[in-house]
């Protein structure tokens, strides 16, 4: 089906008309309903007459599918309303088939025809293209969108979800690392709530529950230091993909594992985390924690540290931010430090590990230059796993972007898209 199709079924709901018909009404101009973090509460007891009706942008991928997870320890409680995915139409086709969605878009075109004629004889509607999941971010019948869409991919259906009033669950770093100071002017002029889903976002977040009165002095990012911590660079000239992708910790897709092994996951996410909480690029630092059981840290004026504590499970920052204020039960296995034993924190090494200084000078540059080093980064990981280039490449690959690059200091979205572009080509170009 066409996006102008998609659009009328989103208008559908508050019209009441068909979307053939409403394809033919005139524009009217009408208030948006402006949600704030009150009316996101529900209880954990019987099932809300109205449930959470929610958007699930990249259902397929690791963080759709446990997001799905969290829906059903939670019967009565969500109603999903849209499903995207790129290319596991079959995996789509059996969540559909179970979560009865009103929407359903496959981004790979090529694979329509399988996803509608699985669904033919379902209620739910079936379109397919990238556009057509940015159109689906705006559904009417939609309260929040989870943002689970790779890479900078999900940036436009952020954006447009955004401008449509409906609260974010973000679970996609490089919407704020490609387009931080856009996203967050429209959530303020929206009045939109973007809550995040990464578990260093959303442990600064629990952590900073009851003190946004009190100014922040540091925000401690930890991560686990990826496969190959402690090892030389020496030691890294002929690592292939399998071995960058055993991660000691979590269990995370492919391009995310790889981010994790060079150390760039954390160096978005210092630039998440300073457009999510408005710190100062000078007081994010990255700590090393080999156990993953301190997901993040943040440091107050009067010396004050409070963290937060778990074991390594994505179900967890998932469904809290979905159930925000509130903390729902949950089902997962619960922490025992007696039997871990001790906790280990080191420094990053920024020698070894050259795509993190990479992120801090693009942190701080500002501008384009965060889009333009997530670019590079997508396209070297890229040709990384198919083992174009060697592992240490990677940093090589991102730094000659960076600096051949124009710099633009207040970027527009045509500009953010155009840095895009151009980073991706200029990157290509240096492939053998």
């Amino acid at each position: 089906m066409s996006n102008k199709l998609l659009r009328a079924e989103i208008k559908q709901t508050s019209t009441g008309l068909s979307a053939q018909q409403v394809q033919n009404q005139p524009e009217k101009p009408g208030k948006k309903i402006l949600k704030t973090l009150e009316n996101r509460v529900f209880t954990n007891g019987p099932a809300p007459e109205n449930p959470k009706r929610i958007a699930l942008l990249g259902s397929t991928g690791s963080i759709g599918t446990q997001t799905l997870e969290v829906v059903r320890q939670h019967p009565g409680f969500f109603r999903v309303e849209v499903l995207t995915a790129q290319n596991q139409a079959d995996l789509l086709i059996e969540q559909a088939l179970e979560f009865k969605p009103n929407i359903v878009v496959i981004g790979n075109e090529g694979l329509y025809d399988t996803v509608n004629q699985a669904l033919a004889k379902t209620d739910t509607k079936v379109f397919a293209g990238s556009g057509s999941i940015a159109d689906a971010a705006e559904c009417g019948t939609v309260d929040t969108v989870v943002t689970a869409l790779l890479g900078y991919a999900g940036l436009k259906p952020t954006l447009r979800a955004i401008r449509a009033g409906k609260n974010i669950a973000l679970a996609n770093k490089e919407t704020l690392v490609a387009g931080g100071s856009i996203v967050c002017r429209a959530a303020r002029e929206n009045r939109v709530a973007i809550t995040p889903i990464d578990s260093e976002h959303s442990a600064i977040f629990q952590c900073l529950a009851g003190e946004y009165a009190n100014p922040v002095e540091k925000i401690f990012l930890t991560g686990s230091g990826g496969p190959f911590r402690g090892k030389q660079r020496e030691e890294l000239q002929t690592v292939g993909p399998q071995q960058a992708l055993k991660h000691p910790t979590w269990q995370m897709g492919r391009k995310i594992s790889i981010d994790s092994a060079t150390l760039m996951n954390k160096g978005l996410e210092m630039i998440e985390a300073r457009w999510l909480f408005g710190i100062p690029p000078q007081d994010i630092e990255i700590l090393i924690h080999p156990e993953s059981i301190i997901h993040s840290m943040v440091s107050f004026r009067d010396g004050s540290v409070k963290a937060q504590l778990g074991l390594p499970d994505m179900k967890l920052p998932i469904q809290y931010a979905l159930s925000y204020p509130q903390r729902w039960d949950l089902d997962v296995p619960r922490l025992d430090l007696a039997r871990i034993g001790s906790l280990h924190f080191e420094k990053a090494d920024t020698g070894t590990f050259r795509c993190l200084p990479l992120a801090y000078q693009a942190m701080e540059k500002g501008g384009n230059m965060p889009c333009i080093l997530n670019a590079a980064n997508e396209i070297a990981v890229e040709a990384f796993l198919e083992e174009r280039i060697p592992f240490l490449r990677i940093a090589d690959l991102i730094e000659n972007t960076m600096a051949k690059v124009a710099f633009i200091a207040s970027p527009g979205m045509e500009d953010i898209e155009h840095s895009d572009a151009e980073s991706r080509r200029i990157c290509r170009e240096m492939l053998p």
